[in-house]
Order: structure tokens, then sequence, then C-alpha cells
């Protein structure tokens, strides 16, 4: 999946457990996995296992975000709860090096996502879910157009604790209107020599939600 700033491609732990580790580990990084199923990691060798693992299985299946300028791995996100019968899948297991967050390659990396996800797979709904607790996935879920369809309490038990899930879903029928936001929030003339965004992503959203 190759977009302008960022591609996604299958993990391949050999080739990008190191710049992830980079990215993801050290002082400031910890409230990154805070939410996260796993993690962090002690050492290299710990968030290696931990990307082997991922790496051999078929759901999640997981990918990494690679930046198309420097071609270094900077994120991850995984296909999941892989459901062709009723055609549901999930994008979660999703994070971020400080060269990619809060930057145009992230919203790309979701765009390109949900553009495989309906358009080659053909699926007709796809979710995001979080810890209920977690408020920057939350509001990233909505910001990229996600429907909030309320909490499932007491879903699951995770790193010893009772978590909430907060469930959200894009479906097929919205996902043409959703394409063109993106596309136009994406879009070279949305942003200042800088590389400031002229226009929120929520503002073209909003216009294909009224239309």
């Amino acid at each position: 999946m190759n977009g302008r700033y960022v591609s996604i491609v299958p993990l391949d732990p050999a080739a990008h457990a190191q710049s992830l580790y980079d990215g993801t580990h050290g002082a400031d990084q910890e409230a990154l996995w805070l939410y996260m199923s796993e993690g962090p990691f002690a050492d290299l060798a710990a968030f290696r296992d931990y990307l082997d693992k991922r790496a051999r299985s078929d759901d999640p299946l997981s990918f990494t975000i690679i930046d198309n300028i420097t071609n270094e791995a900077v994120g991850h996100a995984s296909s999941m709860r892989i459901t062709p019968e009723h055609r549901v899948i999930e994008v979660g297991n999703i994070f971020y090096t400080p060269a990619v967050a809060r930057k145009r390659g992230a919203t790309e990396a979701m765009y390109l996502m949900a553009c495989h996800a309906f358009q080659d797979l053909g699926y007709r709904r796809y979710e995001w879910k979080c810890n209920a607790l977690n408020a920057p996935s939350r509001r990233a879920a909505l910001r990229l157009g996600f429907s909030f369809e309320g909490i499932f309490l007491q879903h699951m038990i995770q790193k010893g604790r009772s978590r909430d899930t907060a469930w959200y879903s894009m479906l097929d029928g919205e996902w043409p209107s959703y394409r063109a936001a993106y596309e136009q929030w994406l879009s070279l003339d949305n942003f200042d020599g800088r590389g400031g965004q002229r226009r929120p992503l929520r503002e073209f959203l909003r216009r294909v939600r009224n239309a």
C-alpha cells in the first residue's frame, strides 16, 4: 500500500525492529504503551521477540509503516479480528514513532489501510476499538471519521486489569465520501510551506456528512 508520504508493508522484524524500538522506547515513551496489550519492553531483544510473534500471526496481521523519504520504519498497525464471512475487519495495535506521529504520514497510513479494507478486500464494516480510558485513541477514532457505537463493559482483562472497550465503526456505504475527504485533506494544496494544515480533516468530513 503506497502513499505520497508513507507505505504500508508486511512486518519484517529483522528489517524493522531496531527503528521501531528506538522510536518507541525511552523515558518519554512510557505513555505510548499504557493501553497496548503488551509493552513496553525491557530491551531490543524482548521487543524483537514480540515482533517475531506478530509476524507469524495471520490474525492479527501486522504491517509496518515506512517513511517514503527516509525508508525508515516509523510505525506499526494490524488488521485484526478478521471475519471474511461477515466482511468485518478491525484496525488496531497502532503505534507511531515521533517521526510520523501527528504528521501527515500517520493519517495517510490510516487512509491506506481503510482503502485496502474496503476497496481491495471488499469488507462492509471497518472497526476501531480501544480501552475506554484511552482518550487519545478515542479522539483519533472520531477525527478519522469512525462513528462511536458504545462501550462494552468488562470486555476483557488486559495487563491484569479489567478493560471496558469503546467501539467505533466505518461502513462501506460511507467510504466513498470519506475517501474524498481524506484525499482533499492529504492534498498538497491543504498544507502551507511549513507543512501546517490549512483546514483540519474534520472540516472535510463534516462537508461530506452534511452532503
